[in-house]
C-alpha cells in the first residue's frame, strides 16, 4: 500500500481556509461535525456589513467632494461672466453661461441621487474623489485669475484717473498763475480800496479777500523798498541785518534777493497775532452777538480814507491808532532810527501821544499798516473768521499751500537737484473756509533734510 503524502499548502492560503482545515481534521478524527462552523458564518457576514459601510462611506465623500468641485465652478463661471461684461466679450459671456447652467443642472442631479439614495458613481470611489477635487482645485484657481484680472485692470483704471487729474491740476495751475498775471498786469489792480463802498457784509466772498490783499502786499513792498533805501543811504550792512532778523544758512540765488528777507521780517512784525481781534493789542469789548458787523462797520469807516488823514483826526482814541504806534516802535528799531534821521524824533512824538505825519518815511508805514488793518477787519467780517498761516523753513515745497516768490521756471529748477525747500515765508498765507490763499515762500538754495508741509504754524 502506497503511503500517502501530505499536500503542500501555499504561504498566501487564507486564514478561513486554515481554519476548515482544521474542523476537517478534527471530524475526520472524531466522527463529530464541528459546532464553531456556525460562528465562522458570522464572522464573514460582519465582513461583508463593515465593507459595505467602507463603500458607503466612499459613496458618502465622492458626492460631497463633487457637490463642492460644482459649486466651485459656478462661482468661477460667476466671476468669467462678471468680468467678460466689462469690456464686453459676447464669447466670454456665452461660454460662461453655458458652464453656469451645466453645474447647475449637475448640482440638480446629485441633490436626487442624495434623496433617492441612487449613486451612479465611476467603479472606482477613489478616483472619483480625487476627479473632483482635482476639479475643484481648477474652479478655485479659475476664480482666482479672474479676479486677479480684475483687480488689475482696476489699478490701471486708478492709474490713468491720476495721471488724468495730474494733467487737470497742471492746467489749473497754469491756468492761475496767467490769470494772477495778467490781473497783476491789469489796471484794475491798482483801482481805490473806494470801489468797495457798495459791498455788503451778505455779499462777502473770497475775491473780495483777494483783492483787498493784493493791495496789502503792493503797500508792504513799497515800504520794504523804502526801507532799504533808507539803510543803504544811511550805510547799513545788509548782510548782517539781514543775518541778524532770519535763520541763518539761507543761500540767496541773487544778492538782490536779500531785499525778501526784510520784507519777510517786516510781515512777520505786522502780521503778530492776526487771529486775534484787534491783534490782541487793547482791551476793547467787542459784541458777540454782531462781532462780524462790528468789525465789517471797522472796515467800511477806514477803507476810503488816508491814514494819515484818519490819524489826524482820531490820533489816540482808535483801536487803529494804537496799532501804529504798538507796530511802529517794534518794527524801527532805535538805532535805525537815529541813523535814518539823525535824531529819534519820531518815537518821541509817538510816546507823546501823537503822530510825526509830515514825515514820509511814517506816512508810508502808516499807509502799509492802515492795509494790514482793514485785511484783518475784513478777515474778522467773514463767518468763521480768515485764519493766517506761514510755513516752517525747510519744508518741501507744495504748489498748493505755496507759491514761490522766485520764478520756478528760471534758474531754481535748474540748480535744484531734489525737491525744492523753503527759506522761508515772504507774506503768510490765507484759509477762507476750504479755500486757500498760497503763502509766499523764499526757495532756500541749501537742500537741508526736509519737513511735512503739515507743520505749518499757525499765527
Amino acid at each position: 500500500m502506497e503511503s500517502v503524502k501530505p499536500s503542500a499548502v501555499t504561504p498566501r492560503k487564507s486564514k478561513l481556509a486554515r481554519t476548515f482545515s482544521k474542523v476537517l481534521h478534527v471530524k475526520s478524527m472524531t466522527g463529530v461535525a464541528p459546532k464553531n462552523v456556525r460562528v465562522d458564518d458570522h464572522e464573514v457576514n460582519m465582513t461583508n456589513k463593515e465593507d459595505e459601510e467602507v463603500k458607503k462611506k466612499l459613496v458618502t465623500e465622492a458626492l460631497v467632494s463633487k457637490v463642492f468641485a460644482s459649486i466651485s465652478t459656478v462661482k468661477a463661471s460667476y466671476a468669467h461672466l462678471q468680468y467678460a461684461q466689462s469690456p464686453y466679450d459676447p464669447d466670454g459671456i456665452q461660454a460662461a453661461d453655458k458652464l453656469l447652467v451645466s453645474e447647475l443642472k449637475t448640482l440638480s442631479e446629485l441633490k436626487q441621487c442624495w434623496f433617492k439614495k441612487q449613486f451612479d458613481f465611476d467603479p472606482s470611489l477613489e478616483g472619483a474623489i480625487v476627479v473632483a477635487e482635482s476639479k475643484e482645485l481648477k474652479s478655485v484657481t479659475k476664480t482666482y485669475k479672474i479676479m486677479a484680472k480684475k483687480l488689475e485692470s482696476q489699478a490701471r483704471l486708478r492709474d490713468s484717473e491720476i495721471m488724468f487729474l495730474k494733467e487737470k491740476l497742471e492746467e489749473a495751475i497754469k491756468q492761475n498763475k496767467s490769470i494772477e498775471k495778467k490781473l497783476n498786469q491789469s489796471p484794475t489792480h491798482f483801482i481805490s480800496l473806494s470801489s468797495l463802498d457798495n459791498l455788503h457784509i451778505s455779499g462777502l466772498s473770497p475775491t473780495h479777500f483777494i483783492y483787498v490783499l493784493r493791495h496789502t502786499v503792493r503797500s508792504i513792498r513799497s515800504f520794504v523798498k523804502l526801507l532799504v533805501n533808507e539803510m543803504r543811504s544811511s550805510n547799513w550792512d545788509i548782510d548782517a541785518s539781514v543775518n541778524a532778523i532770519v535763520e541763518e544758512n539761507v543761500v540767496y540765488w541773487k544778492e538782490d534777493h536779500k531785499c525778501f528777507a526784510i520784507e519777510s521780517f517786516v510781515c512777520r512784525e505786522m502780521f503778530d497775532s492776526f487771529n486775534f481781534p484787534n491783534f490782541n493789542l487793547s482791551n476793547e469789548s467787542i459784541p458777540d452777538r454782531n462781532k462780524t458787523q462790528f468789525f465789517f462797520g471797522r472796515f467800511n469807516e477806514l477803507k476810503s480814507m488816508k491814514a494819515r488823514e484818519f490819524l489826524a483826526l482820531k490820533p489816540s482814541s482808535t483801536s487803529f491808532a494804537k496799532f501804529c504806534r504798538v507796530k511802529y516802535l517794534r518794527l524801527v528799531h532805535p538805532k535805525m532810527e537815529a541813523s535814518f534821521f539823525g535824531e529819534m524824533k519820531h518815537r518821541n512824538i509817538l510816546n507823546a501821544g501823537e503822530f510825526p505825519l509830515g514825515n514820509n518815511f511814517f506816512t508810508s508805514f502808516a499807509e502799509m499798516a492802515k492795509r494790514i488793518w482793514l485785511l484783518h477787519c475784513l478777515a474778522f467780517s467773514f463767518e468763521p473768521h480768515v485764519e493766517i498761516f506761514q510755513v516752517g523753513k525747510t519744508c518741501r515745497f507744495s504748489d498748493v499751500y505755496m507759491e514761490s516768490v522766485v520764478n520756478l521756471n528760471d534758474e531754481v529748477v535748474e540748480a535744484v537737484e531734489s525737491e525744492p525747500q523753503v527759506g522761508f515765508t515772504v507774506i503768510p498765507g490765507f484759509k477762507i473756509g476750504k479755500t486757500v490763499l498760497q503763502c509766499q515762500v523764499y526757495l532756500s538754495q541749501k537742500q537741508a533734510e526736509g519737513k511735512n508741509v503739515n507743520s505749518m504754524k499757525q499765527r
